[in-house]
């Protein structure tokens, strides 16, 4: 494994708390694998060896009931996640597939459930790590609660505006049949949402997309900092900001 993507993973706050020797211990049986694109990871149900940290590329966090499919997070590096499953040595709630090749560094559930028992800080970190979690899931819920399917396409645009600059033309990060299920809809109500969304000073080109009346958007997002997270990059490392993203913002460490 290369020192720079060991260095990656210790300059994130989970794991720049420890010791090097107790970092070094935990890593030492790791090891980083380069999947390609559609690559199952785990399924639903799968008991969890292994915390993954997905160093570059995508995964698509997602779940399955009665024939139906949904995406509950698309992660982007450097992010951990299934962290809550290795704490807890539960099996998994969410399947993980790659949607592009990625570098994935798994370190062992088993060593870092030890490491916390040794250093405090480590187990604090992991404590925070989670609330987090807690809190982006409630803002998710919140977001898929209270609005309806326009009002959540509006703010994830704004979101989207933000994050890549604040310029009036951004890109679409996601193809939309993943975007459709981020948002908790069919690719179907995407369709007419992004038609709707016109009249809102919306141009559609492509990935392609143009708000060129912010202001009436934003009357018809209403955004809330109890619910959005309009001012988090994309690709912020683990921490309270990614703590905070969750799925409704795409990316983030859940269990």
């Amino acid at each position: 494994m290369r020192s720079a993507d060991l260095d990656r993973v210790r300059s994130l706050p989970l794991f720049s708390v420890m010791s090097d020797e107790l970092f070094k211990t935990v890593t030492s049986g790791a090891f980083l694998q380069k999947f390609p694109a559609g690559t199952t990871l785990l399924t639903e149900g799968d008991a969890v060896d292994f915390l993954y940290v997905l160093l570059d590329g995508g995964v698509e966090l997602g779940a399955t009931w009665n024939d139906k499919e949904t995406t509950l997070a698309v992660l982007r590096p450097v992010s951990t996640f299934i962290l809550a499953a290795v704490v807890l040595e539960a099996d998994a709630l969410m399947s993980a597939q790659t949607i592009e090749r990625s570098d994935i560094l798994m370190l062992s559930g088993e060593a870092l459930r030890r490491a916390m028992k040794e250093d405090t800080a480590l187990a604090c970190a992991v404590a925070q790590e989670l609330s987090g979690c807690y809190r982006g899931l409630v803002r998710a819920i919140k977001n898929q609660k209270l609005r309806g399917g326009l009002e959540r396409l509006a703010n994830y645009l704004i979101t989207q505006k933000v994050r890549q600059g604040g310029g009036e033309t951004f890109t679409l990060p996601h193809e939309k049949r993943l975007l459709a299920s981020v948002l908790g809809m069919t690719p179907e109500n995407l369709s007419r949402a992004f038609a709707a969304i016109a009249d809102y000073g919306v141009v559609i080109n492509g990935p392609q997309v143009t708000i060129a009346r912010p202001a009436v958007l934003e009357r018809l997002a209403k955004p809330d900092p109890l619910i959005d997270n309009h001012t988090l990059p994309t690709t912020a490392p683990i921490g309270k900001a990614q703590r905070e993203r969750w799925p409704t913002a795409q990316t983030r460490s859940p269990s």
